[in-house]
């Protein structure tokens, strides 16, 4: 898989405004190959290290075998603060869920060795929520798979620091054509990535 021809992201950045620094700018690059292994790997805690054609006949399997069930696919992303050092440690989780019956998930970290305001960090959690988002309707085109299915969980709510990004954060995700839960409904960031964290 180093040729990239499978692997294949949209590179989303963000700069912070001159004139005014608690602004964002969203800027977004073209789709192309990852080459960084991380982004061709995720983690199963029941499958393990598995890349991207592992993971497309993974939840092809799954959700075949409940053909007639519905799904609901999660992306959530949490951080935590290095321990040992400065930046943070992002975590990006997948959940495949059988509505009633249960499910599967896979994750992917990045470690990000920069100090980051409470602002920066909630974009970058929901920048690599729409990354893998849009990496995961990619891989899974051929199955129906659209952003319709999708539904991003965002680690903020109306309850402290991150109420006053829930409009901005929110408008993005939607804006990109995706469903978004904020706390206490977004479990696949809060719940689910956090547990890697």
């Amino acid at each position: 898989m180093s040729n990239g021809k499978t692997c294949s992201l949209l590179v989303i950045r963000y700069r912070v405004s001159v004139e005014k620094p608690s602004m964002l700018h969203v800027l977004r690059s073209k789709r192309q190959p990852c080459y960084n292994e991380f982004l061709m790997y995720y983690y199963s805690p029941t499958h393990g290290k598995v890349d991207l054609a592992t993971l497309r006949e993974i939840v092809s399997r799954y959700m075949s075998e409940g053909s007639k069930e519905n799904y609901q696919i999660i992306v959530g992303t949490d951080s935590q603060k290095i321990k040992s050092g400065n930046g943070y440690d992002f975590v990006s989780a997948l959940v495949v869920h059988r509505l009633g019956r249960g499910g599967i998930y896979f994750w992917r970290r990045e470690l990000y060795e920069k100090t980051v305001n409470l602002k920066e960090r909630m974009y970058r959690e929901a920048l690599m929520s729409l990354e893998v988002s849009e990496g995961f309707v990619e891989l899974l085109r051929s199955n129906g798979v659209s952003r319709f299915n999708i539904q991003i969980h965002i680690d903020i709510g109306k309850n402290g620091k991150t109420k006053d990004l829930i409009q901005e954060i929110t408008g993005m995700i939607r804006s990109s054509g995706y469903d978004v839960k904020i706390k206490p409904d977004s479990f696949g960031a809060s719940k689910v990535a956090d547990r890697h964290t």
